[in-house]
C-alpha cells in the first residue's frame, strides 16, 4: 500500500459540507486541502454501476487535472429486498425537475418494498468507498459500510438523504434522529475513513 506523503490533498467534491468533515479529520496529519469547486474542476460523468468505478472515475479527473493527489467518495444505500437497489443510483432516485427530493425517494423505498412482499426486517447497508488517486494513475480503496435495516415510517429529521428510514444495527434511533457527530462515529463514511487513515500515519 502506497502511504501518503504529501502535504497538500484535493477533495473531489462540490459540497462544502463534506470538504469541511474531511479537513477536520486530516488536521491531525498537517495536510492542507481543497476542493473540485476552488480548482474549477467540472464534475465528471458517473457511467459505472459500482461505488467503487464512481469514485475512481472522480479521483482519477481530479488527480489529472490539477496534478495533485485527489479524493474521492461514492456512497448509497442497499436494500436486500430490493436486489441492493438503489445502490450507486441512491441519489437518482431522489431526482426531481426542482433538485432532489430525498422525501420522494424514501417513499419510492417503501414503496418498492411493500410490493416486493418482503418480510421484516428490510435488511440493508449504507456503503461508502473512498479512492485516493495520484497524478501518476495510482490509487487506494477503502471501502465503508454500516450494516442495518429500513424502517417506515420516517423518523427524525437530522442527516440527511435516506437517514429517516435506516436503523443501524445495535441501535434503537436511525440516522435522523441521532446527534450528527454520534453518526459521523459509526457511519459506513467513518468505517472508510479509519481505513484511509493509515495512509497518513507515519
Amino acid at each position: 500500500m502506497r502511504k501518503f506523503d504529501g502535504q497538500q490533498l484535493l477533495i473531489a467534491t462540490h459540497n462544502q459540507g463534506k470538504l469541511e468533515e474531511i479537513e477536520h479529520l486530516l488536521k491531525p496529519f498537517g495536510i492542507t486541502v481543497s476542493s473540485a469547486a476552488s480548482h474549477n474542476l467540472p464534475e465528471p460523468e458517473e457511467t459505472e454501476t459500482t461505488f467503487v468505478g464512481n469514485a475512481r472515475i472522480k479521483a482519477h479527473a481530479a488527480a489529472k487535472a490539477t496534478g495533485l493527489p485527489a479524493l474521492a467518495d461514492d456512497s448509497g444505500i442497499e436494500i436486500d429486498a430490493l436486489g441492493g437497489a438503489p445502490g450507486v443510483y441512491t441519489a437518482d432516485w431522489a431526482e426531481t425537475e426542482s433538485g432532489r427530493d430525498f422525501k420522494l425517494a424514501m417513499a419510492r423505498a417503501k414503496r418498492e418494498l411493500s410490493e416486493s412482499g418482503a418480510e421484516q426486517p428490510w435488511t440493508a447497508r449504507f456503503c461508502c468507498t473512498l479512492v485516493l488517486a495520484w497524478p501518476d494513475g495510482h490509487d487506494e480503496v477503502f471501502p465503508g459500510v454500516m450494516e442495518g435495516q429500513v424502517v417506515w415510517p420516517m423518523r427524525g429529521d437530522q442527516g440527511h438523504g435516506y437517514d429517516p428510514i435506516f436503523q443501524p444495527d445495535g441501535f434503537n434511533e436511525t440516522f435522523g434522529e441521532m446527534d450528527r457527530w454520534q453518526k459521523n462515529k459509526i457511519s459506513h463514511r467513518a468505517d472508510a475513513f479509519r481505513k484511509l487513515v493509515t495512509l497518513f500515519e507515519q
